[in-house]
C-alpha cells in the first residue's frame, strides 16, 4: 500500500486530444513509466465529426510532480489542451454509479429510504434486490455505498470523475 504524504494534493486533469487509436495508451503509460497513480479516468468522444476526445483524469501528488505531469501530457502529440480544473478555481465534479444491494424486510425498507435521501433511483427491482443509480460528487457515492454496505451492498459500478469549470468559458 503507498503512504500519502502530507504534501500530496489531488488534481483532476482535463484533456483535449485527437479521437485515434492509441492515445489512452500513450496518457496511460506516460503515468505508468513514471510511477504516477490514475484515481480516476473517464473518456469520451466530444465532436460532431467524432475527430476529438475529452479525458478526464484524477490524480494525486505533491505540487512538483503536478507540473511535471501536466507538461509531459503537454507534450504529447496528439494532446491539444491540459486543464488542471482544480487550479482554474470553482468547478464541478460528477460521477455515475450502479449499486446493487440485497436484503430483506427492514433492510430492504431501508435500503429504499436511504436510496430516497440521496436521490439515487432504482433502476432495477427484484423480491430480493435493487440496482440503484446515484449521481453526485465523488464524496455524496463514497457515503451512500458506505451506507448501503450495512444493508446488504453486493455489487459497485462506477462510471468515473468527470468535471468543467463553472461560468461562461469553454475548455
Amino acid at each position: 500500500m503507498k503512504i500519502k504524504h502530507a504534501a500530496e494534493e489531488r488534481h483532476v486533469l482535463t484533456l483535449i486530444v485527437d479521437n485515434e487509436a492509441g492515445i489512452l495508451a500513450k496518457i496511460a503509460g506516460l503515468f505508468t513509466a513514471r510511477g504516477y497513480n490514475i484515481d480516476s479516468l473517464t473518456v469520451s468522444d466530444v465532436s460532431d465529426n467524432h475527430d476529438t476526445s475529452r479525458i478526464t483524469i484524477v490524480t494525486h501528488g505533491p505540487p512538483a510532480i503536478i507540473d511535471q505531469i501536466r507538461a509531459q501530457l503537454d507534450r504529447l502529440v496528439p494532446v491539444h489542451k491540459v486543464i488542471d480544473l482544480t487550479e482554474e478555481g470553482p468547478h464541478v465534479e460528477r460521477e455515475l454509479a450502479l449499486v446493487k444491494v440485497v436484503g430483506k424486510g427492514e433492510h430492504r425498507v431501508e435500503a429504499l429510504r436511504l436510496a430516497d435521501v440521496f436521490r439515487a433511483k432504482p433502476v432495477d427491482t427484484t423480491t430480493g434486490s435493487f440496482i440503484f443509480e446515484l449521481t453526485g460528487a465523488p464524496d455524496k457515492i463514497d457515503t451512500f455505498v458506505g451506507l448501503m454496505r450495512e444493508l446488504g451492498l453486493v455489487e459497485v459500478a462506477r462510471t468515473g470523475i468527470v468535471g468543467m469549470t463553472r461560468g461562461t468559458a469553454a475548455v
